[in-house]
């Protein structure tokens, strides 16, 4: 699963509203507060390191909390400020003034909640549940500040007859909907409504996600007898007996448990009675236990609905899609619908095949959920002649980085990275490097994040420390993060096929934040649509297949010879296979994080399982052996992140995806001339041109699905 979340941990912190609070600091008393400890805590000032890059080696997690308060308070006061101009509102004196806002915020909330992702720890954990109310009535205090949204619906109404150039127009119409949608135009008593549903959404949410990470930690599987791990390599048993050495459990073996419902051991593991096991940990939890999320999915989808009543929609559904490409949720059932016939088609072809298997190898059972990946891979190997073992050597994680990911960058957009050792980190694991583009001039500088540890939440996304900014004279500070299984010390680390080409998505994400070329800070790189910030990633993946990329990096560990044509062949031939399932599950999940938010407000709390399994049956999507990707209680797209009824945007990207990379390939595919123009006319201009625009101004029409079902082998 190629999962994404562009800065999710910050902006749905910032997006969501909560509670007001008493804030009587004056601008004086504030600019005291910073100096009394500025001296203390490096956060209070913008960093020296190149591109404001954080200085890692300075900060501590007792930096965090007092340089936040301080930073909202800050931040108020400059919007109060704003609000109470006597001038006559214009775009200079309340738009870019806005923009200009809230440094000390944004500079150590980009860095707080990138980590409390990618390298969380109790102290930091504790932190984010004190600030996630803070941060959602700070939010609320900006958003339904009467007088500041006067003066942003003053410029919106003369936008068209004002001087402004159309990024500015642009920019004038993305602050108007963003206020409306979070309640500037409700009267006081439901604002006070918003205000109490989004105090306890953010509590919610925040433990939403820490309950998340403890149950990863709680569902692993520990195994006593290395027998039972038959069909593991050594090097996964050896990492198994290293997960357990760490965990305290000596002479035992552990299997973590990622953030999906299908887990990768399941393709190995010839113990089915374990593979079951492994399957019922990952599925099933969160419904019951100390640390369950049940609760919090019910009472979460509650309030959300809730919540878009008070702000004129029928269900949270229509709310989050208003200003999105799809516009309506029936846009997005439309979309699976007259896709579902044939995905399922293929799926119960899939799934005959391997039951074929499974008789044919001597099993006396039924395909049940844990066997899919199992004999799905022997299904592979006997259809295509490929065995995953034999591909392996060929992939090697530095080689996948550097002469995949990064080759492609050079040939299609012209820039370079270059390690940058001196730059201080905030994990051993972590590598930083320096973007330069054809010409020599350096462009941003890029964090890789890539191997799985304790304390990282599962998937993989990309984000930034700080955003690019002509107005702001900034230049882009990102990072990718991953959950690669890093090998035992002193052997090459492998990745498979589907990692590698995760390496590529997570990269079009980033080159998507260091290309950005736009002057204001809110319409910025990845600052687009959820339905259509995974289409310059999803486009990216596809490179990891093409035939000069695999040559240049699918080379053996130990000889370095190319992958050979043959078996090169055969690992492109099995692209489409297992499709059915692929998109099947990923369907499922999609269908059943928007029915989820299409409840009514006055609907009763529901009981999980039931409700999942009455959604999955309204659409034809309920094949026992194929469980959506993501059930409810481990979501964390759908609940604790930011794609609430927006899990589809990843198809009606790579709807765009597809359509634009099988365009590029009539156009001579991996070459400057067309990776400039997608370059320039998709990735630099962020959210300053609409999407659909941005995707004509490239394509020269709007998308079609033939390319897609090509791509997904469903045609």
């Amino acid at each position: 699963m190629h999962k994404t979340i562009v800065a999710v941990a910050i902006a749905t912190t910032l997006a969501i509203s909560g509670c007001s609070y008493n804030n009587s600091n004056t601008a004086a008393e504030t600019a005291t507060q910073g100096e009394a400890v500025q001296q203390q805590n490096p956060l209070l000032q913008a960093s020296v390191l190149q591109y404001q890059a954080p200085d890692f080696s300075q900060l501590k997690d007792e930096h965090y909390l007092p340089a936040l308060e301080l930073g909202m308070k800050e931040h108020y006061q400059q919007i109060l400020d704003i609000a109470a101009n006597p001038d006559a509102p214009t775009f200079e004196n309340t738009i870019v003034a806005m923009e200009k806002s809230g440094a000390l915020l944004t500079r150590t909330s980009s860095i707080f909640y990138n980590l409390t992702g990618s390298n969380s720890n109790p102290e930091l954990r504790k932190v984010q549940g004190i600030m996630a109310p803070k941060i959602a009535a700070h939010s609320d205090n900006i958003n339904l500040n009467p007088e500041l949204f006067s003066r942003i619906q003053a410029i919106y109404d003369s936008r068209t007859t004002s001087s402004l150039t159309d990024e500015e127009v642009r920019l004038v119409e993305v602050y108007h909907q963003r206020f409306v949608l979070a309640g500037a135009q409700l009267t006081e008593a439901e604002k006070q409504q918003i205000r109490e549903l989004n105090e306890e959404q953010s509590t919610i949410t925040n433990e939403f996600a820490q309950r998340l990470l403890r149950l990863s930690k709680e569902i692993a599987v520990k195994v006593d007898d290395e027998s039972q791990l038959a069909g593991l390599s050594e090097s996964a048993i050896a990492a198994a007996k290293a997960d357990a050495k760490a965990a305290g459990l000596e002479g035992q073996y552990l299997l973590n448990i990622t953030n999906t419902t299908r887990q990768p051991v399941l393709s190995q593991l010839d113990n089915r009675a374990l593979r079951q096991q492994v399957w019922e940990a990952s599925a099933n939890r969160g419904l019951t236990g100390e640390n369950e999320t049940a609760s919090l999915v019910a009472r979460l989808a509650q309030l959300r609905a809730k919540k878009a009543k008070l702000l004129g929609f029928d269900t949270w559904s229509d709310y989050r899609l208003a200003p999105q490409m799809a516009k309506t949720p029936e846009a997005v059932y439309d979309m699976f619908g007259s896709m579902v016939p044939a995905v399922v088609e293929n799926t119960q072809k899939e799934a005959a095949d391997i039951q074929a298997m499974i008789d044919k190898t001597g099993g006396d059972f039924t395909l049940a959920p844990w066997d899919w990946a199992y004999y799905a891979e022997l299904v592979r190997k006997e259809k295509f002649d490929l065995d995953s073992a034999s591909i392996k050597p060929y992939f090697e994680f530095n080689r996948v980085l550097e002469d995949g990911v990064f080759f492609t960058l050079q040939e299609l957009y012209g820039v370079t990275l270059k390690p940058r050792p001196d730059l201080p980190v905030y994990h051993p694991d972590v590598k930083a490097y320096e973007m330069f583009d054809e010409d020599g001039s350096s462009m941003a500088i890029f964090y890789a994040d890539y191997f799985a540890r304790e304390g990282k939440r599962g998937g993989a996304w990309m984000s930034s420390f700080v955003g690019q900014s002509e107005l702001l004279n900034q230049k882009p500070v990102v990072v990718n993060v991953m959950n690669i299984k890093k090998a035992p010390e002193g052997e090459p680390t492998f990745v498979s096929y589907d990692e590698a080409t995760t390496m590529f998505h997570e990269m079009g994400h980033g080159t998507h934040g260091m290309f950005s070329k736009v002057k204001y800070p809110s319409l910025a790189g990845t600052a687009v649509s959820r339905d259509f910030v995974e289409f310059p990633s999803t486009f990216e993946e596809d490179w990891a297949a093409h035939p000069k990329v695999l040559a240049n990096y699918a080379k053996h560990y130990d000889t370095g010879k190319p992958i050979p044509d043959d078996l090169l062949q055969k690992l492109l031939a099995s692209r489409s296979f297992n499709q059915g399932f692929d998109t099947l599950e990923y369907m499922s999940a999609a269908l059943l994080d928007l029915e989820w938010h299409a409840l009514d407000a006055d609907a009763p709390l529901q009981d999980v399982a039931k409700f999942e399994a009455n959604a999955l049956k309204k659409h034809g999507v309920d094949l026992p052996a194929v469980p959506p990707r993501y059930r409810s209680t481990y979501f964390a797209h759908a609940f604790p992140g930011g794609y609430s009824a927006s899990y589809y945007a990843y198809m009606w990207s790579e709807i765009l995806a597809a359509d634009a990379f099988a365009y590029v390939q009539t156009q001579g595919g991996l070459n400057r001339e067309i990776g400039m123009k997608f370059r320039k006319t998709i990735r630099e201009v962020g959210n300053s041109v609409p999407p659909m625009e941005a995707y004509q101004n490239f394509r020269g029409q709007a998308p079609t699905t033939d390319a897609l079902l090509e791509r997904r082998g469903l045609d």
